[in-house]
C-alpha cells in the first residue's frame, strides 16, 4: 500500500496554550483532493499552519509521507503584504527558488517556465505590473501561477475562492482538478460548502476537534454540520485544556 502524504496521531495545536485545533487523529492519502470544513473560529487554518510548520504542535505528532516531501502554501489573501514594490514577474518567479536559490540567477529556460505559468493563469502581459495594482482576482491568479513552479507534492490552499470573481474562480478550480489529476495531494480550506459538494470528493469538518472525515457528502450530512456549528458557539476561547488534556 502506498504511504499516506500525511498522518495526524493525536495533534493538538495551540496559540499560547489555547487550543485551536484539538486530538485530530487520521491520515491523508497520497492524491487525494480534501477540503478542510467548519464554521468561523473552528481551527482550519490553524491546521494548515501546523501541516507546514508555522506552528508547533502542543501535543500529537503531524507525520509528513513520501509524498509530501515538497510543499507549497498558499495563505489567506489578507496575510500578503501588497505594498511591497515587486513585480508580478518577481512574484511568480519565487516559486523556483527551491530550485535556483535565494539568489540564482533566472536563466532563459526559467524565463520559460515563469511566462509558461503566467500564461497557464491568464496573466500575459503583466509581468511588470507592481502587485500593488492588481485587482484581488488577479493577485490570486498571479499565487497561482507560483504554486504551479513550485512543483510539489503537498498543495496546501487557504481560502483560495475567496474574494474574487466566478470567472477566476472557475479558472483555478480547473488548476486544482489538474493537479488533482497528477496524483498529488491537496488540502484546501473552503467555506463555500456547495463548492466543496460539487468538486471535492473528501472533506474533513472540524469545529476546533474533528466532526467528521471522508466522502464529501456523509463528512457534511446536515447533523454534522449543525453539530460543527453548536460546538463553535459553546466553545470557550479562553480555556486552557480540555478534559482530555487535563486527564
Amino acid at each position: 500500500m502506498t504511504a499516506p502524504a500525511l498522518r495526524f496521531d493525536d495533534v493538538t495545536l495551540a496559540y499560547d496554550r489555547h487550543p485551536a485545533v484539538h486530538h485530530l487523529s487520521g491520515a491523508v492519502e497520497a492524491g487525494a483532493l480534501v477540503a478542510v470544513v467548519g464554521p468561523n473560529g473552528a481551527g482550519k487554518s490553524t491546521l494548515l499552519k501546523g501541516i507546514v510548520g508555522a506552528l508547533k504542535p502542543a501535543g500529537g505528532r503531524i507525520e509528513h509521507g513520501p509524498a509530501a516531501r515538497r510543499i507549497a502554501y498558499l495563505p489567506q489573501m489578507a496575510e500578503i503584504d501588497r505594498s511591497f514594490p515587486m513585480s508580478v514577474y518577481d512574484l511568480v518567479a519565487m516559486g523556483l527558488w527551491s530550485r535556483v536559490g535565494l539568489f540564482g540567477g533566472i536563466g532563459r529556460r526559467e524565463a520559460g517556465r515563469v511566462a509558461d505559468a503566467l500564461a497557464a493563469v491568464g496573466l500575459t502581459g503583466f509581468e511588470r505590473r507592481p502587485i500593488g495594482t492588481l485587482s484581488g482576482g488577479q493577485m490570486q491568479r498571479a499565487l497561482f501561477a507560483r504554486l504551479l513552479l513550485q512543483d510539489a507534492e503537498l498543495i496546501l490552499l487557504d481560502e483560495p475562492f475567496a474574494a474574487i470573481d466566478a470567472k477566476t474562480s472557475a479558472d483555478l478550480l480547473d488548476l486544482v482538478r489538474r493537479w488533482h489529476g497528477e496524483k498529488r495531494t491537496i488540502l484546501a480550506v473552503l467555506h463555500d460548502v456547495d463548492l466543496v459538494r460539487r468538486a471535492f470528493p473528501q472533506a474533513l469538518l472540524i469545529a476546533r476537534e474533528p466532526i467528521a472525515w471522508g466522502e464529501t457528502a456523509a463528512a457534511l450530512a446536515p447533523e454534522n454540520m449543525l453539530k460543527a456549528r453548536r460546538m463553535i458557539e459553546a466553545f470557550d476561547p479562553h480555556a486552557h485544556a480540555c478534559h482530555r488534556d487535563a486527564a
